[in-house]
């Protein structure tokens, strides 16, 4: 089976089972594929076919799923755009794709040859949709790009294998069945969005409510309305919601688990929000690269805070050291993961995907360490490595020691240009609600747990920390912000 037949295979199976919701709709399956059919039936009249791409630029809806599986359906795939990049990043995108089409709810006068506003989508075209494509399982399915962080951003190509293999790793991890409704709040153009939240609950016969922007004074409520059983998000969202006045407490027995990735979470903040409104967060780790994840801490097993658990079913996970060694447990080195998720490489890119796809192994550039359960703890990026002096600085080795200060609600660490060392490392946090510390007490504390010259010569106090696309917390911006005004 490939995706473009999951909407029909629904839709005979629970005809009037739920399938998808947002703001707007509530689709059972046979709805689901009824809204799927018309939207192929539009692409297709504007000249989509098998191995073309199609854009999607529209904010997060049951339109944008619709489209995606429109877009399968006709043997296409899809390439998800950020609504909120500039017009330029979008005319890259869309032209690096060489997508055919681009649906959204805008108006663009980019290098894309026809422009399909979603009403025209809803609406259909004027012939029956055909059957779903026989698309081979390793044909081009999604097309999801890197966020950017240095260079352009790079188109990584995930194929129908590499979607299955992955919704099949997260089912089974997260004991996924027709009984699951995910509450959808991540972004759609990322792949976290649409594995988790998507994807894999619909493979498993379950549903999935878009829940648009995010909104904090209103999640619970939809929590309530909607009785999901899980949802994902990052950090910033759960400092958010444990942010919280006291007398919001909310009914949350429709949840299992929530899951937290694409950024370090503290102890204290997963600890807090249990606590408080008793949903199990989850830890994972994961990249665009392999399709979603490459490890989660397990759901019924023992769950190990600081560590982003084990391998996915599946898949494979090393340690290599400088010298090409497997890491012995607790020696750091690069992270390694191998499985059918891996991606099938970098669009027209042959030589970045040569260097970073190896005899069957991803080559992250995430460092880390495994202890003697298998358990994967990440140290820092590779790139991030900041060397004062001679000396190799790893900033989550700081933000770890930062972290444990009750009242970090997050915290970063970039490396600052200096004539005599090198670089210099330097800090920047923001509070949590009704916290009062300043650098002074956060640098004491920072002694207590860190060697002199690891620590930060500066700290800085911001009221949030600016994040990317994607929810990660956005070093560039940091080390420009402090070339700025140091």
């Amino acid at each position: 089976m490939n995706l473009s037949e999951l909407p029909d295979r629904r839709a005979a199976t629970a005809p009037d089972a739920p399938a998808l919701a947002d703001d707007r709709v509530a689709l059972d399956n046979t709805g689901f594929l009824a809204a799927v059919q018309r939207a192929a039936s539009m692409l297709g009249e504007v000249g989509v076919g098998t191995g073309d791409v199609v854009a999607v630029m529209l904010p997060n809806t049951a339109d944008l799923v619709v489209a995606l599986f429109a877009a399968w359906r006709l043997g296409a795939a899809a390439t998800p755009v950020n609504p909120a990049l500039t017009a330029e990043e979008i005319d890259f995108q869309v032209a690096d794709a060489g997508a055919k089409v681009l649906v959204t709810d805008r108006a663009f006068t980019g290098s894309v040859g026809t422009v399909v506003s979603v009403e025209r989508l809803r609406a259909g075209g004027l012939e029956p949709a055909a059957p779903p494509a026989a698309t081979p399982t390793d044909a081009l399915a999604l097309l999801i790009y890197t966020s950017g962080t240095t260079g352009r951003p790079k188109g990584v190509m995930l194929d129908h294998t590499n979607l299955l293999a992955m919704s099949g790793m997260v089912i089974d991890a997260l004991e996924l069945t027709a009984a699951d409704h995910s509450l959808l709040i991540l972004p759609l153009f990322h792949v976290n969005g649409i594995v988790v939240s998507v994807l894999s609950p619909l493979l498993a016969g379950g549903r999935t409510t878009v829940a648009g922007r995010f909104d904090t004074a209103g999640f619970f409520d939809r929590i309530e309305s909607s009785r999901p059983t899980y949802f994902s998000a990052v950090p910033t969202i759960y400092t958010m919601l444990a942010g919280l006045p006291a007398r919001v407490r909310p009914d949350t027995s429709s949840i299992r688990f929530a899951i937290c990735g694409a950024a370090p979470a503290s102890a204290e903040l997963l600890a807090g929000f249990e606590a408080r409104y008793g949903i199990p967060i989850i830890e994972g780790y994961g990249l665009s690269e392999c399709t979603c994840a490459c490890t989660i801490n397990p759901l019924a097993g023992p769950r190990k805070p600081g560590t982003v658990g084990l391998p996915l079913p599946g898949q494979r996970i090393r340690v290599l050291t400088a010298d090409g060694y497997d890491a012995a447990p607790g020696e750091i080195g690069e992270v390694l993961v191998s499985g059918p998720n891996i991606m099938r490489g970098y669009l027209n890119r042959p030589l970045a995907t040569a260097a970073t796809v190896m005899d069957g192994w991803l080559y992250t550039g995430d460092i880390g360490q495994l202890d003697a359960d298998g358990y994967l703890t990440l140290v820092d990026r590779a790139k991030d490595m900041i060397i004062r002096g001679g000396e190799n600085i790893y900033p989550k080795e700081i933000e770890t020691v930062v972290y444990r200060l009750p009242g970090i609600a997050e915290a970063a660490v970039v490396g600052r240009p200096d004539p005599v060392y090198g670089e210099q490392p330097i800090l920047f946090v923001a509070l949590t609600a009704g916290a009062t510390l300043d650098a002074t007490a956060i640098r004491e504390h920072a002694r207590t747990g860190l060697a002199k010259f690891k620590l930060p010569v500066s700290i800085r106090v911001l009221d949030e920390l600016p994040k990317n696309a994607v929810g990660k917390i956005d070093k560039p911006a940091l080390r420009r912000l402090d070339a700025r005004t140091h």
